[in-house]
């Protein structure tokens, strides 16, 4: 086990700029996992930490050593593909055993470390078959047997579950959180689901354009998203945007929206808020509250919106609708059959509120 730190690190291919000085301290025996969209940053960042890319610029420390230069087998770190990289001709204990007879580990060690993973993962009745007699969810935890016999200072697991259907995705999400506790090992995980990463991490680090957008807990970033594109990127539904002025009204504050005048928890914003100054207004699902669903809000603004489309998830209904012009989404609680083009009276929890500014795009709570 080992902490991990990266400081200052770039990747550059040609002229393109992928990676722009990631700063970055992974305590040891912790779950970070990576997210973001497409062509961010997050398994060229993970494969520069895995030896399989070179370092253009910075420090990657692995337990304090200095790790620019060591050849991958050498870092201690053990790696998880999308594709789960079985040899197809060898059956799974050949599978697991292949790395370990290559590195000359006597053969008793061997079948230790074979017995160890195959109770961890429960791979028992899989063991003698190869790889095109195994399921999909088999086979990932096959490949993740073989970097467990490797018994590496860090796992690093890029998009391991992107090849699974939905089911299959949720178990072995299960998995690795499980197999992650009870071995304590260092874990570093990069995914585009923002689902896996706020179930998975201890920490979330968000990245785009090849820059860390926001690092922290998942109740951090989903409370408090440094940025409309963190906001915009963690939580399910996405959160509703609308164009707004900030106006001053004697003492009280409202975001003009046109058709909608927001009043504002002045206090939460200190000094961040100027009258004029345009911003974006954010609302989570759960902060647009159909009157007589979901708990009242302390303090609401009451609105009336015009149902244009819903989606009923069994437990819940996702509302989508209109304020006058501006689109949004709700969460319906105690679920009941909605119609399109339906009026119905929402609650605003005006405590929870983003104000981002228009031009930088940063949350004024947090500017």
């Amino acid at each position: 086990m080992a902490e991990v730190t990266l400081k200052d690190i770039v990747k550059v291919y040609g002229r393109q700029l992928a990676v722009r000085g990631i700063d970055l301290d992974i305590p040891d025996g912790s779950l970070v996992v990576f997210v973001g969209p497409s062509g961010c940053g997050k398994s060229t960042t993970l494969r520069m930490i895995a030896g399989l890319e070179s370092i253009s610029h910075g420090e990657l420390r692995i337990g304090g050593k200095l790790a620019n230069d060591l050849p991958s087998r050498d870092r201690g770190v053990a790696m998880v593909f999308q594709t789960y990289a079985l040899y197809p001709h060898m059956t799974a204990r050949e599978n697991l055993a292949f790395s370990l007879k290559l590195a000359k580990i006597a053969p008793a060690e061997i079948e230790a470390r074979i017995a160890k993973a195959v109770a961890v993962l429960e791979l028992g009745p899989y063991m003698d078959r190869r790889p095109s007699q195994l399921s999909g969810g088999q086979r990932q935890r096959v490949a993740m047997g073989r970097a467990l016999v490797r018994e590496p200072e860090v796992f690093l697991f890029d998009e391991p579950l992107s090849n699974l259907d939905a089911k299959l995705r949720n178990q072995m999400r299960v998995e690795i959180k499980r197999l992650q506790r009870q071995l304590g090992v260092t874990t570093i995980y990069v995914t585009h689901d923002q689902v896996e990463a706020m179930t998975l991490g201890d920490k979330i680090v968000v990245m785009k354009d090849g820059e860390i957008a926001q690092a922290g807990d998942t109740l951090e970033i989903f409370e408090m998203p440094r940025n409309k594109f963190v906001a915009s990127f963690i939580g399910t539904p996405q959160m509703s945007f609308f164009e707004g002025v900030l106006v001053q009204r004697g003492e009280e504050w409202f975001a003009d929206c046109g058709s909608l005048q927001l009043p504002l928890n002045a206090v939460a914003y200190g000094q961040a808020l100027a009258a004029g100054n345009e911003v974006f207004v954010g609302l989570r699902a759960e902060d647009i509250v159909p009157v007589g669903h979901g708990m009242q809000p302390n303090r609401y603004f009451a609105v009336e919106g015009e149902i244009t489309l819903t989606e009923m998830l069994g437990n819940e209904n996702l509302l989508f609708g209109m304020i006058g012009p501006l689109p949004f989404v709700s969460r319906m609680q105690q679920p009941r059959l909605v119609q399109p083009n339906e009026k119905i009276l929402f609650h605003i929890n005006v405590d929870r509120i983003h104000l981002f500014d228009r031009t930088t795009e940063i949350n004024l709570k947090v500017a």
